[in-house]
């Protein structure tokens, strides 16, 4: 009897077919959260409601759906925390945008007693945060700062909406009861949540790229 054939020689290792989306996904959700603080400023910097329409393109373009692009890359990649989430903040900004430029923003305006329902959004995006902030920790000190400061902001939204609901001509929140000042709490945690966003896919497209830690995550 002769001897058994040779075993095949080993395959080559697949290369993956999709790249990380993470620097996509958190450069969308991190510059567009970025603009909705700076919507949120008091006057002379903010003009009330109508300083949204600065957010609207890129919570629809880039925050909206490139981010839903970059969930479903990372589901596809098997990545359930951060696949669920670009898919989840994609689906929020797109939202967003149809709530306030379409479909609300006129009626809201004309009545701000229906700031209950914007209110009402917040807070369930308060719990769909809170959801992801008490997993983050595996993920990294950066991504848990972002969920903590995005957790912080929802509720100062919920707090800001409430109150220009059920008294809008005393609220602190806007300039016709005062000087709008207390939005200063509701801007600067929205804004550090996006710029650490922002730091995240900075220090993971610059590992990447250097094959190397060069900043920390």
């Amino acid at each position: 009897m002769g001897l058994p054939p040779p075993p095949p020689p080993p395959a080559e290792a697949k290369p993956e077919a999709w790249a990380n989306p993470a620097v996509v996904g958190l450069m969308g959700f991190g510059t567009t959260t970025m603009l909705a603080g700076l919507s949120n400023m008091p006057a002379p910097y903010v003009n009330g409601f109508a300083g949204n329409w600065t957010v609207f393109g890129m919570a629809l373009f880039f925050g909206g759906m490139a981010q839903l692009i970059a969930g479903i890359i990372a589901l596809r990649k098997g990545n359930l925390f951060a696949g669920s989430a670009f898919v989840g903040y994609g689906g929020f900004w797109l939202a967003y945008t149809y709530m306030l430029a379409g479909a609300g923003g006129a009626a809201f305006a004309a009545a701000p007693v229906l700031a209950y329902g914007i209110a009402g959004f917040a807070f369930v995006w308060m719990m769909f945060t809170f959801t992801f902030m008490i997993n983050a920790p595996k993920h990294g000190w950066g991504i848990l700062l972002v969920f903590v400061l995005l957790f912080f902001s929802f509720i100062m939204l919920v707090v800001k909406f409430a109150s220009i609901a059920s008294d809008p001509a005393n609220s602190p929140f806007i300039t016709s009861g005062g000087s709008g000042a207390d939005n200063w709490a509701v801007a600067v945690p929205i804004i550090a949540a996006g710029v650490m966003a922002w730091y995240v896919a900075t220090a993971t497209l610059t590992n990447w790229n250097y094959g190397r830690r060069v900043l920390p995550e």
